[in-house]
């Protein structure tokens, strides 16, 4: 029996809707709060393929609903689009202890850990992967042809849940994505709390690693702006170039000139990744 939805918000958008829910996560042992964008297809019957997207540091579900434009195409496409949290939530769940902002509360990075005291509550990879995808093929008219994509932490969980499920998805994009995260800032200090220092298990987690291994050569599409104050510590795209050109791994990297790391960003390429995965997905563009 499907757990229960409680809807805590709906706007009517390009003829389909916007929703927002709360529900028991029993991966994480919180509640969770998801938006979902459903087409005017949606009320037409049958089945329509999803678009999982997974924000960045400091987000919630409402940062790509609210600024990404993507409703519009999403529409004409077809398109069930569906956006996490970044973090397990609530008064249980720890932060970081320094209460900064890229660790902890709206920092997940989209994996399992396995040290205390966050192994109990975040374990976002096996939420992303499993645990909301069936809330929500049960729920509304979703089929399990999945695409997933993402911003910055999130391109890194997109990435990073693609490589690691072969055959869960049928494409994968990502905006600015942390590429190495064994070496930044950011995936050092995430991966060191959340999995330990031993750096052999960081591998498992970090997108330029697990290209090397992948059963599944699923192409790859990022775009990264080339005034990103971010580019060169944090998120290092040469680095997923390299890895993919050694492992023959299909990687469409492109560098967009004067663009930054916002929302102003991704709105402005959106549709091309939109349309990329309808293509996939077997949308309108298949």
């Amino acid at each position: 029996m499907p757990m229960s939805l409680e809807n805590i918000s709906c706007q009517k958008s390009f003829g389909g809707w916007h929703k927002r829910y709360r529900h028991r996560s029993e991966v994480l042992g919180c509640d969770m709060v998801f938006a979902v964008y459903l087409p005017p297809q949606a009320e037409q019957g049958g089945q329509l393929p999803v678009l999982y997207w997974l924000s960045g540091l400091t987000c919630t579900d409402e940062n790509f609903m609210q600024k990404a434009g993507a409703m519009r195409m999403a529409a004409e496409l077809g398109l069930i689009i569906v956006a996490p949290d970044t973090s397990p939530r609530g008064p249980d769940v720890p932060g970081d202890p320094d209460g900064a902002w890229d660790f902890g509360l709206g920092a997940g990075f989209y994996l399992n850990a396995t040290q205390e005291p966050w192994s109990r509550h975040y374990r976002m990879h096996d939420y992303v992967v499993q645990e909301l995808p069936s809330l929500v093929e049960a729920h509304f008219p979703a089929s399990d042809k999945r695409s997933i994509s993402g911003h910055s932490m999130g391109g890194h969980g997109a990435l990073v849940c693609a490589l690691r499920n072969p055959g869960r998805y049928q494409s994968v994009s990502a905006f600015s994505p942390i590429n190495n995260p064994m070496d930044c800032p950011w995936g050092q200090k995430a991966f060191s709390r959340y999995l330990g220092e031993d750096r052999s298990k960081w591998k498992e987690w970090d997108a330029c690693a697990l290209i090397a291994e992948a059963d599944e050569k699923l192409p790859l599409l990022v775009d990264q702006g080339d005034r990103d104050d971010f580019l060169e510590n944090q998120l290092k795209p040469e680095a997923l170039q390299q890895a993919a050109k050694q492992a023959g791994h299909p990687l469409t990297l492109r560098l967009q000139p004067g663009y930054d790391h916002s929302y102003f960003f991704i709105a402005s390429f959106i549709d091309d990744h939109l349309q990329h995965h309808a293509r996939a997905l077997g949308g309108i563009l298949s």
